[in-house]
């Protein structure tokens, strides 16, 4: 008799367990420490709770400041070092010292460059660079990349232009990252005529008269 209820009391714990961690199949287990299996993240966009502000000197007694603004001297993962000459005349010409961080580009990462410039630049660049892009006649004064005055022009001056804009072009530093800038470069020298390629046309040319 005992050994047929000790039966029917394991018989009726595992049912009370299968039931209870099993309520659905499509639903989580019991979750008994909570705090432990969800962390407090915090979402940029999301609504902030009592004890965030975005104030410094908050006066209403909040707990934690908080701007949504990446710390003071880091950069995103994955991100090149920023270029941290100034919007002006003086960090315009310091611009030329500055060299492309990046070496020979992939054939995928060119192909990039090329999809990114297509996308940001060519409107008024023109697929080729050479400033017949669907806009530029109505802007007027779109840099014809082609030009010895671009060929000659340092990447680190290029960069500079992007980042900040020039003439007619505004700053493209929100549309594409440093590294995409600099990509975009790199495609932009593809397009470009090779001026030693030139040279030896010519002397070939007068040559031949």
């Amino acid at each position: 008799m005992k050994h047929k209820i000790s039966i029917a009391a394991i018989i009726l714990v595992a049912a009370i367990f299968t039931t209870s961690s099993c309520d659905s199949k499509r639903e989580p287990g019991k979750v008994y420490m909570p705090d432990m299996a969800y962390s407090r993240a915090y979402e940029s966009y999301a609504e902030h709770d009592s004890i965030f502000t975005r104030e410094v000197n908050d006066k209403g007694g909040k707990l934690i400041f908080y701007n949504e603004m990446a710390p003071d001297g880091t950069i995103k993962r994955g991100e090149l070092f920023p270029d941290n000459l100034t919007n002006d005349s003086t960090g315009y010409n310091m611009s030329a010292l500055v060299k492309n961080p990046l070496g020979n580009l992939s054939k995928e990462d060119m192909e990039e460059a090329a999809r990114l410039f297509n996308i940001n630049c060519a409107i008024c660049h023109g697929e080729k660079g050479t400033a017949s892009g669907p806009l530029s006649s109505k802007i007027g004064g779109i840099a014809n990349l082609t030009l010895p005055n671009y060929v000659e022009m340092a990447d680190g001056t290029m960069f500079h232009s992007i980042t900040y804009g020039k003439n007619n072009m505004g700053s493209y530093a929100s549309q594409v990252s440093r590294k995409q800038r600099w990509m975009i470069i790199k495609y932009i020298r593809t397009l470009q005529p090779k001026t030693g390629a030139a040279t030896k046309t010519d002397s070939a040319i007068v040559a031949k008269k």
